[in-house]
């Protein structure tokens, strides 16, 4: 039985982006179910059907449902461990994983400032000083892995991984909002922005038409 995950609008879903690059990266074959998020009442039902919880993503596999981007990522590391969803060395690994839980817990003031938007025309943002702070603390996480790992392939661990897929939506962050990287940073968002699953997204994500004012509106 084929895997299903359930993900909210490509264009503004962050965190249905996260699962949905890992699967792609590991090459896992997948079904999608997308449900339009902030439409009403009868779209938040149908999210309730796959999961109490309320919220996008969910990945339903059989008679076990996993809801939330970095425990679907988790279960899907142990469901197929051949798939190099985490990298294979130890501290490699560990690594992975703490940066993976960092932005799933933090960098808020870069959230609330720069919501994922992939449609809207790139423009440059004034940033408070505390989102200033999460960009300096990303590029750095993206040229310390870029440094210790250049010599094992372009992603922040050599080949792509879970890690990739946690900071993915970043890169549309940075290029909607204006905000710059440099060297091997730099380097980094035009591996991301090569890669055939973000570019699968992106093109799916500017075909949708569906508008949500509350993210169009500063």
């Amino acid at each position: 039985m084929a895997l299903t995950l359930v993900i909210g609008n490509k264009n503004y879903s962050s965190w249905s982006m996260r699962p949905w690059m890992a699967l792609k990266g590991a090459g896992i074959p997948f079904d999608e179910v997308s449900i339009p998020l902030y439409t009403g009442d009868e779209d938040k039902q149908r999210i309730l059907h796959y999961s109490p919880a309320g919220k996008v993503p969910v990945l339903v596999d059989g008679s076990i449902t996993v809801w939330d981007s970095l425990a679907i990522i988790e279960y899907l590391a142990e469901r197929f461990p051949d798939k190099g969803i985490w990298p294979a060395d130890v501290a490699a690994r560990a690594k992975a994983r703490s940066i993976s839980a960092e932005m799933h817990s933090g960098f808020v003031p870069l959230r609330n400032e720069c919501s994922m938007n992939i449609h809207r025309p790139p423009f440059k943002r004034a940033l408070s000083a505390d989102a200033q702070a999460n960009v300096a603390r990303i590029e750095q996480i993206w040229i310390e892995c870029r440094r210790q790992y250049a010599s094992q392939g372009p992603y922040l661990f050599g080949r792509i991984s879970a890690a990739d897929a946690m900071y993915a939506p970043v890169i549309h962050r940075f290029r909607t909002y204006g905000v710059t990287v440099t060297g091997e940073a730099a380097d980094y968002v035009d591996t991301m922005q090569r890669d055939l699953a973000f570019a699968a997204w992106t093109e799916a994500a500017l075909e949708e038409t569906l508008v949500i004012e509350r993210f169009e509106n500063d």
